[in-house]
């Protein structure tokens, strides 16, 4: 056995203070891979406990012995193991079901000594039941007054803690102080060493206090009977089900800090798709969404945190996140809504009511003063803590405006580009995490917003190819959540959506040159100017199909509903707060694995072209669109840097090369699927329509996005704040 059974310990995992956690996680018989999955997960998170369920009724079937024999040690190798026994065999259940009582009680005493003799070495603890108030756990019609249960828990703990094992009783789901009392009353609680107790606040218990009151509550029925013991959250968890990894977050901290000795997290993996849950097949999915993973094992956000092993940064979202209403409210009658004639209540004019001409063109001027003075609402940002809204919110805030910043934190490193933001314009950032996918947090957000910049998107074109429904949901569906919250506005704010160069395809109808470090177009036009507005649409990925439809989306609801809405289809965009992949965000990339002596990979011939656009000469475009929204609005812009600024990757390595002062280590692949050989925009529209152009350019971008990440990217050495794309 272990010989630490201190319940109140906090371990090396207690994450940002509060109690010891472990994980909970319900392995089916026979999930060997799926078990070393999570094992996996114990190791990357430094988790040093586990809940796991102990089946009775699989114990017996064909091959429980062999897969109990194979999974408790394993278990214990790595983690100190808290099996929960439960579930009566058919064949001896009163009703032939595995949650009635048997028709001999002693046989689950029975069943404990057995489990103690076998696999004892490996816990400390057994827990008896669990949930026996919650009808799916105990047939409490065939036992209602839970005598059954209780003489049978009664038996088989009195005989664990004759062997000199500890028990925990089974958590409560719901909390239920007048059952824990009758079951004081019946003697079982003389027999239990721990009381559990589960908690699914905003997930299942819509009723729920919070976590210190519940636990005060559950103490003082112990105390009033005699029984005190030390509690231990058994279960506890937040299902992603509305795509609010942040409330997770949230959830976990919180039962962190109730009090409770120690907590158990359910769970390491979100149940898969194909496989039932206890209410049945998909009859519930917050079932299917509980873990820190998703079922593809893609990391969450509080995974990600807490592997992070900074407990402030877990703080800090969670604190983010404790200002974020669970659930909107609906906009009240009268305050927002399509209603002709006028703002609404809660809405400052803006500086010109949007119209809808004969052409169905919107025709609204920006809603940046109200009666001479300077608005101060909002300007919201989707995506404001990635890489572009990064750069476009410390603009606004710098210039004394108010921001937004919506995002849901799923980009690795966000996180602390929210910290940089919020640390540098305290009084002018302001936080909303969400996502766009649900429309009630879209709303919210937009509710008093002078002005809409929409960047929250699924960015990687190879993402796409492998989870097309997870781009489609951010992409399309996030778009059109963003435009109803902006129509439903009565004087609706200035919109401005980025598009992608991904939307005309692969450009493979253009004539092409080689040359020696090049590819280059045969018509010397689009050689000058690059590729206009003019060219048709041609999807050739998921990502594109999503970000095209949504670009088009955007471009109808303009016409059809009268929104001052703009699109830009952007280019390469790279500079300071880009921490870049191999999969977006290529210049920082490529800067990050020279400056880290790491090779690079080029997929295609290396002489692909694109016209690279500096993020501070993005933000100009930005702001101006807005500011002009009178001449911005229904219309789809190409933008980048032009011919002057187009450069091929190997051309860019080699002054890259210059910069680092080392050769970088290029090796090459196959060609990547809907890739260009060539892509430079002809912004000339734009630039007519507002008079921007690029400033910054190749040489001196490289340079300074060098510097700052030499100084700021944390492996690196120095580990300021970065963010991987837009």
């Amino acid at each position: 056995m272990h010989n630490d059974t201190t319940t109140n310990a906090t371990p090396d995992n207690a994450a940002a203070g509060g109690a010891a956690w472990g994980l909970l996680e319900w392995i089916r018989t026979g999930e060997y891979e799926r078990a070393e999955e999570v094992l996996s997960d114990l190791a990357a998170l430094g988790v040093e406990h586990v809940r796991t369920g102990l089946s009775w009724a699989d114990f017996v079937s064909d091959g429980g012995p062999e897969w109990f024999d194979w999974l408790l040690p394993r278990l214990a190798r790595q983690a100190e193991v808290l099996p929960c026994a439960l579930y009566v065999p058919p064949s001896i259940s009163r009703s032939g079901n595995p949650t009635s009582p048997p028709r001999d009680l002693k046989a689950y005493a029975d069943f404990l000594d057995v489990v103690l003799d076998r696999y004892g070495r490996h816990f400390e603890h057994v827990e008896i039941w669990n949930e026996a108030n919650n009808h799916h756990y105990w047939d409490w019609y065939a036992d209602p007054e839970w005598d059954a249960f209780a003489e049978m828990a009664s038996g088989a703990a009195h005989w664990v803690q004759k062997r000199g094992w500890k028990t925990v009783l089974g958590g409560m789901s719901p909390t239920d102080p007048p059952w824990l009392y009758h079951m004081g009353k019946k003697g079982l609680l003389d027999f239990i060493d721990v009381v559990g107790v589960h908690g699914f606040p905003d997930t299942w218990d819509d009723k729920f206090l919070d976590w210190p009151q519940t636990l005060d509550t559950v103490r003082a029925t112990l105390e009033h009977g005699g029984w005190a013991r030390p509690l231990w959250i058994t279960e506890a968890g937040y299902a992603t089900w509305r795509h609010d990894e942040h409330r997770q977050v949230l959830e976990f901290q919180r039962a962190l800090d109730s009090g409770a000795g120690r907590v158990y997290w359910y769970a390491a993996q979100d149940l898969h798709p194909d496989l039932p849950a206890d209410s049945g097949f998909h009859r519930d999915d917050r079932h299917y969404h509980f873990g820190l993973k998703r079922a593809n094992g893609r990391p969450k956000l509080l995974h990600r945190l807490l592997a992070s092993g900074d407990p402030a940064a877990l703080a800090a979202v969670a604190a983010h996140a404790e200002r974020v209403p669970a659930a909107p409210e609906p906009p009240r009658p009268g305050l927002s809504g399509a209603v002709p004639g006028g703002a609404a209540a809660n809405e400052a004019p803006a500086g010109g009511a949007a119209d809808a001409r004969g052409d169905g063109a919107a025709v609204a001027a920006p809603a940046l003063h109200v009666d001479g003075a300077r608005d101060d609402r909002p300007a919201l940002v989707t995506g404001g803590a990635g890489f572009v809204g990064t750069n476009l919110a410390a603009r606004l805030a710098s210039e004394g405006r108010r921001v937004r910043v919506f995002d849901n934190l799923s980009r690795p490193g966000v996180e602390t580009n929210l910290a940089w933001l919020t640390e540098t314009y305290p009084d002018r950032v302001e936080v909303e995490l969400g996502d766009v996918r649900n429309a009630f947090a879209v709303r919210h957000a937009v509710r008093d917003a002078s002005a809409v910049y929409h960047f929250a998107a699924q960015v990687a074109v190879t993402t796409s190819l492998t989870d097309p429904r997870e781009d489609f949901g951010s992409n399309l569906e996030g778009t059109l959540n963003v435009l109803e919250a902006v129509r439903e506005r009565s004087a609706p704010p200035p919109l401005l959506f980025t598009s992608t160069n991904k939307v005309y395809g692969d450009l493979a109808d253009l004539e092409m040159e080689e040359g020696e470090t090049r590819w280059a177009p045969a018509d010397a036009e689009t050689r000058a100017h690059g590729i206009s507005e003019a060219r048709p649409l041609d999807f050739h990925s998921p990502y594109g199909c999503s970000k095209g439809a949504a670009d088009q989306y955007v471009l109808d609801y303009a016409r059809s509903y009268g929104l001052p809405a703009t699109v830009f289809r952007m280019s390469c965009i790279y500079g300071p707060h880009q921490f870049g992949t191999e999969d977006q965000g290529w210049v920082a990339h490529f800067l990050i694995r020279a400056l880290a002596r790491e090779p690079i990979t080029l997929y295609g011939d290396g002489k692909q072209v694109r016209d690279v656009l500096f993020v501070d000469d993005l933000v100009d475009a930005l702001v101006g669109a807005v500011e002009h929204i009178d001449r911005t609005a229904a219309r789809a812009f190409n933008i980048g840097g032009g011919a002057a600024n187009a450069v091929s990757l190997v051309e860019l390595l080699d002054q890259i090369g210059g910069l680092t002062g080392t050769p970088v280590d290029v090796s090459f692949d196959g060609w990547r699927q809907g890739d260009q050989r060539y892509y430079v925009a002809d912004a000339r529209a734009l630039g007519d329509a507002i008079g921007w152009a690029p400033r910054v350019g190749v040489d001196e971008g490289v340079r300074r996005l060098h510097d700052w990440l030499a100084a700021h990217h944390p492996a690196l050495g120095q580990g300021v704040s970065g963010s991987v794309g837009q």
